[in-house]
């Protein structure tokens, strides 16, 4: 791919909104397939059109963009990320496709080796035993060696489970007797919990800050326009939620929506200025670590995983968020965890009325494990299915973890996109970062690419739920598309060539045809570049250019 950049935003000495014209490129639009120039004025989108009708506007814009053929798309939303979390993988230890045992054992040392100075908890990421040689994780001794003593915690890549060095659980209270405590080995549940709230308490303002602008950044240059961030008292803090929020407020990057994942946490949640009381509010854990809560054994474990929530606490929860006219969501991974958020969430129905509880699309975050009786309830519910398909790009297929976890018929069955398109159940895209990176195009081609091809969707179908789907999941169902008075957020991609790519090679074929008006997205078959943004635009103002 060649190398492009855009000119810098010049500046204005108008008074009133700035006006840009983009022209000489491919506008993303359904006001107009063809568009190939499109103008902004202020935080608005003014006129979405041809480069020859473009020319009434060019005298009077205060910058005009010369695209050279570059794509204007929608900005990302991201619908499921952990900031800080994904802030202090960026920079600090991230040990995401660590090959070994010895090799991330050797991480540690050196990680623990290039601090300036002693002290303090340290905090690393993303380890993952299931594809190394030695097919376990370190025991506490090989940790605490690797350490050299220091206070570490290493969240396994799923975040339901993670290593604890001695020091680091001498700092945490009344640790051996919660449950998931293990004196040698990964911990789990609500010693997982207590361990990572001691880690993450310890975060002195200035690392926190410099972890939450580390995302923000990355997102912006990822075209990435919006964030939902999951908070919760069991995986973050209010101090780490209301610090990202008036970060998010200096308006130089992306725009953050939060939510409060607590049981009963409606008035938190209000205060807090979330969108809405869920998120992360775990009804089960991660398939990785055993904690997803099953119907039948794993295939690898003689149990059924974890469950946090019954229906009936599912059911209460749901009904006073929308007796308050809050959204509400949970963590739901394996089928038991899911079947429970149905009968909970029917069971809120027929308290306070079917239809108030549709009216706001409460949300299921990953919701994995789903037969077709259960996509027919989301439909039936409203429910809004909030899911990252790079699990399944990082999982997936015969050999992977589902496949250990769970045997391949039944991880074959996991993330069944194509079958909720077709029941009408609303899909929103996200990363779950830092469990898998910020990669919406990634994200986008692990649907449209999905290792089990009945699941497969058209990019168009993936583009959507990464774009307005994001944005309908919070209830803007105006927001995620470039027309003449909707909100300037949009990216600037270099792509080399735009095409239409469905599972179906008729469906492919007949919205190639200029007749079908279909207009087309960067080519994202495996193994090819994924685009490079050039700008992000976010109500008007660039937050990232190259």
């Amino acid at each position: 791919m060649t190398e492009r950049t855009l000119p810098p935003c010049p500046p204005s000495d108008r008074r009133g909104p700035r006006t840009v014209l983009l022209r000489g490129g491919a506008v993303y639009s359904p006001a107009d397939p063809f568009a190939t120039a499109m103008l902004v004025e202020g935080e608005h989108i003014a006129w979405v059109g041809s480069d020859g009708a473009a020319e009434a506007y060019a005298a009077t814009a205060d910058e005009i963009v010369e695209l050279d053929g570059a794509l204007v798309t929608p900005a990302f939303v991201d619908a499921h990320v952990h900031a800080t979390s994904t802030g202090l993988a960026l920079t600090g230890l991230d040990l995401t496709g660590s090959p070994s045992l010895a090799a991330t054992l050797a991480a540690v040392t050196a990680f623990v080796d290039a601090q300036p100075e002693p002290g303090g908890v340290l905090i690393g990421h993303g380890w993952d035993e299931s594809g190394w040689p030695e097919g376990r994780p370190p025991t506490l001794a090989e940790l605490d060696e690797a350490a050299r003593g220091a206070a570490l915690y290493l969240s396994r890549t799923d975040v339901h489970s993670a290593l604890a060095t001695s020091a680091l659980r001498a700092l945490t209270e009344g640790l051996a007797e919660r449950p998931g405590h293990d004196a040698e080995g990964p911990l789990t549940k609500d010693a997982h919990h207590a361990v990572r709230q001691t880690a993450l308490a310890r975060l002195t303002p200035e690392q926190r800050r410099r972890a939450q602008r580390a995302t923000l950044a990355r997102a912006a240059e990822l075209g990435i326009g919006a964030l939902h961030e999951c908070a919760g008292p069991e995986i973050s803090s209010e101090q780490d939620l209301t610090a990202l929020l008036a970060l998010a407020a200096e308006g130089d990057g992306p725009e953050v929506y939060c939510y409060w994942g607590e049981l009963g946490g409606v008035e938190t949640a209000r205060r807090l200025g979330a969108v809405g009381a869920g998120g992360d509010l775990f009804v089960d854990g991660a398939l990785g670590s055993r904690t997803a809560c099953l119907h039948a054994p794993y295939a690898d474990a003689e149990h059924t995983g974890t469950a946090y929530l019954t229906a009936e606490q599912v059911a209460e929860h749901v009904a006073a968020c929308t007796e308050a006219g809050l959204q509400a969501g949970f963590h739901a991974i394996g089928d038991a965890a899911v079947a429970a958020v149905i009968e909970g969430v029917r069971a809120a129905g027929e308290r306070v009325g079917t239809d108030r509880v549709r009216a706001l699309r409460h949300r299921v975050e990953h919701a994995e494990a789903l037969d077709d009786k259960a996509i027919a309830a989301f439909a039936e519910l409203g429910l809004t299915a909030s899911v990252q398909p790079a699990f399944d790009a990082a999982w997936g297929g015969p050999d992977g973890m589902y496949a250990q976890r769970l045997g391949a018929e039944r991880a074959a069955a996991l993330n069944p996109y194509a079958a909720l398109l077709r029941a009408g159940v609303p899909l929103a895209f996200g990363s779950d970062a830092p469990v898998t990176p910020l990669d919406p195009w990634g994200t986008i081609r692990a649907a449209a690419f999905h290792r089990t091809l009945e699941h497969r969707i058209s990019v168009r179908a993936a583009f959507n739920a990464h774009t307005r789907g994001g944005w309908r999941a919070i209830g803007r169902d105006q927001d995620g598309v470039l027309v003449p008075g909707a909100i300037a957020n949009y990216a600037i991609w270099a792509a080399e060539e735009l095409v239409v790519q469905a599972p179906d090679s008729r469906v492919a074929g007949w919205s190639t045809d200029p007749r079908s008006g279909t207009p087309g997205l960067p080519d994202l078959t495996p193994g090819r570049d994924l685009p490079t943004c050039l700008r992000t635009v976010v109500r008007g103002r660039t937050v990232h250019e190259r």
